[in-house]
C-alpha cells in the first residue's frame, strides 16, 4: 500500500490532471469488472445450489415412490398368502364366513395390483411388463382357486382338499411369488441407482461452489490489491464473509437433508424388516393350521369308524355275530388312533423313551423275518454290517419302528420291486460335519433303496408333519416327522441323500454307547400266567381323571384284583398309611401338583417292599429315563390283557430282585 501511494504522488507531481484522471478510470472499470465478476459468481452460487436442492428434492420423491412400490408388493405377498391360507381353512372347515373372507382378501389382492401399477407411472427396469405378467399370474390363480372354492361349497370337500394341496406347487402361484421378488429387487436397484445419482449430482454441486467461492476470494484479494481504502475494503471484506456465512449455513442445510434422508432410509429399512417378521408369522400361523387340519382329518376318520362301529354294535346286539364284527371295525379304529398319537408324541419329542444298550446290526438282524413278512418277495433286503461292534443308547422299540417306517417308505418308493440295503458303520465325526451332531463316535444306519428318489422341493419338506407325496388315504405324512423327533431325542441327527429316478438313502446317526449290550427282558409266558392265575393284588390306582380312573379300577377289578382308587396324587401316600397291605402302585405320569415319578418315590422311601407300575398318554417334562427307567411302563390307551401281562411281569421282576439272590434285599409276600 506505501509503495503503490508513493507512486501516485510521484505521478500526480509530474501529470496531475492525466494521472489522476487515468487512475480513477482505471479504478472505475477494475471496479465495474469486480462487481461483475462478483455478480457471476454470486449467480454461479444461486443456480449451483439451486440445482442441488431440486436434485434432492428429485431424488426425495423418487425415493418415495420407490418406498412405495416396494411396500405395496410385500403387502400384496402378504395379501395372497392371508387369502389362500383362508381358503385352505374354508376347504378343511367348510365354513362360508371363511369362504367370503378368501374373496374378499383375494378382491383386495387385486385392487393391491392395481395400486401397484399407478404407483410406477413411468417403465423404469421394465416393471411395467412385470406387473403385466402379475396381473396374468393373478387371473390364473384366480381360476385354480375359485374352483377349489367351488368344489368346496358344492360340497365336495375330498376333491377341493386334493386340488388344494396340487395348488399349493402350481406354476401361478410360483410365478407370482418371484415376479413379486423381481418388481421388488428392480425396484431396490432402481432406488440404489437413484440415489447414487442424486449424491453425485450433491458432490459436483458441491465443488462447483467450492470453486465459485474461490474465485470469489480472488476477486476480494484483487479488490483489496485495487486500493478501496478502509470502508469500501472493509464492505468488500464484509461482504465476503457473509457470503461465506451463507454458503456454510446452505452446507449445513444440506448436512441435515442428507441426515434427515438417511434417518428416513433407516426408519424404512425397519418398517422392512417388521414386515417381513409379520410375513415369518403368517407363514407359521399357515403352518400350524396345517397340522392342525392334518390331525382333525386323521381323528375324525378314525373317529367315524370308532363311533360307526361301536353304533352298529348297538343296532346289533340281538346278532352277536355281527356285534362283535362292528366292535372289533371299532376296536381298530381306536388302535389306528392310538398309533397316531404315539407318532405325534414321537414327533414333538415328548413320549417317555426307555432306552438301553443296543447292538444296531443285531437288532437289524433279529428284524430280517418281520421285514421280508412286511415288504414282500419282490424285495431283495440286504444288510451290511460295518459297525465294530459299537451300541447305541436309544429305545429299542423306537428305534425298530424308524427302521421298519423307513423300509415301508423305501418298499412305496420302489412300488413293491427293487433292492433295499439296511448298512450300519462306525464314524468319527466332527462338530457340525453332521447338523448340529458334536464332535464324538457315531454308529450310522443306512437305508438305502433303489425307488424313485426325492426333487429337491420334496426333500426340503419331507420332515413337516402331514406332508406327504403318497395319495390321499395311503399315507398319514407322520412317518419320517416321527423318525426325525426320535432321533433329535435320542440327542443324534438324520440326513437324506437322494436322486431323482436313481434312488434314496436315509441316514441316522445315533451316538456310541460305551457298555455292554442290555439284554432283553423276556419272562416266560407261562410263568406269568401262573403268576397272574395264582394271585391276586392289593393295587391302589392314581389317576388325576376320574373317567379314566374308574375304567382302570373296572379293569382290574375284573381281573380280580382288590382295588383301591385315589384321584389326587398327593393323598396316595396317606391311602397307602390307611391301607398298609397295597403290594402294587399303578400311577399316571403326569398329573397336577405331582408327578407320578415324585408319587412313587415318596411312596416308596417309606414303604420299599411296594412295587410300581406307570401308566401314560403323554410324559411331558416328567418322563425323564432316571424317574420311569426301572419300572414298566404301559402306553394308553392299553387293553386288559396289555395291563395283566404288565402287572404280571412287574411282579416277576420285583420278586428276582427282593429274592435272596438278587441285590436289593427280600420281603415276604
Amino acid at each position: 500500500m506505501a509503495g503503490y501511494h508513493a507512486g501516485v504522488m510521484i505521478d500526480d507531481h509530474a501529470h496531475p490532471l492525466t494521472n489522476d484522471s487515468s487512475d480513477a478510470q482505471t479504478r472505475v472499470w477494475l471496479l465495474l469488472g469486480v462487481a461483475a465478476l462478483g455478480a457471476m459468481v454470486l449467480i454461479g452460487l444461486i443456480l449451483t445450489m439451486g440445482e442441488a436442492n431440486r436434485q434432492r428434492d428429485r431424488a426425495l420423491v423418487l425415493q418415495t415412490r420407490s418406498s412405495q412400490v416396494t411396500l405395496l408388493a410385500r403387502t400384496l405377498s402378504a395379501t395372497t398368502a392371508r387369502a389362500e391360507a383362508a381358503l385352505g381353512r374354508y376347504v378343511i372347515s367348510a365354513d362360508n364366513r371363511l369362504g367370503v373372507l378368501y374373496g374378499e382378501q383375494w378382491q383386495q389382492a387385486g385392487d393391491q395390483i392395481n395400486q401397484l401399477e399407478r404407483a410406477n407411472l413411468g417403465n423404469h427396469g421394465g416393471q411395467r411388463e412385470r406387473i403385466a405378467a402379475l396381473r396374468q399370474a393373478y387371473r390364473e390363480r384366480s381360476d385354480e382357486l375359485a374352483l377349489i372354492a367351488l368344489s368346496t361349497r358344492y360340497k365336495k370337500n375330498d376333491q377341493a382338499l386334493a386340488r388344494y394341496y396340487q395348488a399349493r406347487e402350481s406354476k401361478p402361484l410360483l410365478r407370482i411369488n418371484a415376479l413379486l421378488d423381481d418388481i421388488i429387487e428392480a425396484e431396490r436397484a432402481l432406488l440404489n441407482a437413484r440415489t447414487n445419482e442424486a449424491l453425485q449430482s450433491v458432490k459436483r454441486s458441491t465443488d462447483a461452489a467450492l470453486v465459485l467461492v474461490a474465485f470469489g476470494v480472488l476477486i476480494v484479494l484483487g479488490a483489496i490489491i485495487l486500493g478501496w481504502m478502509t470502508v469500501q475494503a472493509l464492505g468488500q471484506r464484509g461482504l465476503a464473509r457473509a457470503e461465506a456465512d451463507a454458503e456454510r449455513e446452505r452446507a449445513f442445510e444440506l448436512e441435515r437433508a442428507v441426515a434427515a434422508a438417511t434417518e428416513r432410509l433407516r426408519l424404512e429399512a425397519n418398517e422392512r424388516l417388521s414386515a417381513e417378521e409379520k410375513l415369518r408369522q403368517v407363514q407359521k400361523m399357515e403352518a400350524v393350521g396345517q397340522l392342525t387340519g392334518g390331525i382333525a382329518h386323521d381323528f375324525n376318520n378314525m373317529l367315524a369308524v370308532v363311533l360307526g362301529g361301536l353304533e352298529l354294535a348297538k343296532r346289533n346286539i340281538g346278532n352277536p355275530a355281527a356285534a362283535t364284527r362292528n366292535i372289533d371295525n371299532a376296536t381298530e379304529g381306536a388302535n389306528r388312533a392310538a398309533a397316531l398319537t404315539r407318532q405325534l408324541l414321537a414327533f414333538s419329542r415328548a413320549d417317555a423313551l426307555l432306552p438301553a444298550a443296543i447292538d444296531p446290526a443285531e437288532l437289524i438282524q433279529g428284524m430280517s423275518d418281520l421285514l421280508d413278512r412286511t415288504l414282500g418277495d419282490a424285495i431283495i433286503v440286504t444288510t451290511v454290517d460295518e459297525g465294530d461292534g459299537w451300541c447305541v443308547w436309544v429305545d429299542r422299540h423306537q428305534l425298530e419302528n424308524a427302521l421298519l417306517n423307513l423300509a415301508v417308505n423305501a418298499r412305496d418308493a420302489m412300488e413293491g420291486r427293487g433292492t433295499l440295503t439296511i448298512a450300519t458303520h462306525s464314524a468319527r465325526l466332527v462338530a457340525g460335519q453332521i447338523g448340529n451332531c458334536p464332535a464324538g463316535d457315531y454308529v450310522a444306519i443306512a437305508v438305502t433303496d433303489t425307488g424313485c428318489g426325492m426333487t429337491p422341493a420334496v426333500m426340503e419338506r419331507v420332515f413337516e408333519p402331514f406332508f406327504t407325496t403318497k395319495p390321499v388315504g395311503k399315507g398319514t405324512g407322520l412317518g419320517l416327522s416321527q423318525i426325525f423327533g426320535f432321533v433329535r431325542q435320542s440327542e443324534g441327527e438324520i440326513a437324506i441323500q437322494s436322486e431323482r429316478g436313481k434312488g434314496t438313502t436315509v441316514t441316522l446317526y445315533l451316538q456310541r454307547h460305551i457298555g455292554h449290550v442290555t439284554a432283553q427282558p423276556a419272562p416266560n409266558a407261562a410263568d406269568v400266567a401262573d403268576r397272574t392265575a395264582q394271585r391276586r393284588y392289593n393295587i391302589l390306582v392314581v389317576e388325576d381323571d376320574p373317567r379314566v380312573l374308574v375304567a382302570t379300577t373296572g379293569a382290574l377289578e375284573e381281573l380280580g384284583h382288590r382295588v383301591v382308587g385315589c384321584g389326587d396324587p398327593a393323598q396316595a401316600l396317606d391311602k397307602i398309611v390307611a391301607q398298609p397291605d397295597i403290594d402294587l402302585v399303578i400311577s399316571d405320569v403326569l398329573m397336577p401338583g405331582l408327578t407320578g415319578p415324585e408319587v412313587v418315590a415318596r411312596i416308596r422311601a417309606r414303604f420299599p417292599h411296594i412295587r410300581a407300575l406307570f401308566v401314560t398318554g403323554f410324559v411331558g417334562e416328567a418322563g425323564g429315563t432316571d424317574d420311569i427307567g426301572g419300572h414298566q411302563v404301559v402306553r394308553k390307551p392299553f387293553t386288559i390283557a396289555a395291563l395283566d401281562r404288565a402287572i404280571a411281569t412287574t411282579m416277576i421282576q420285583y420278586q428276582r430282585v427282593d429274592s435272596p439272590l438278587g441285590s436289593m434285599g427280600s420281603r415276604a409276600a
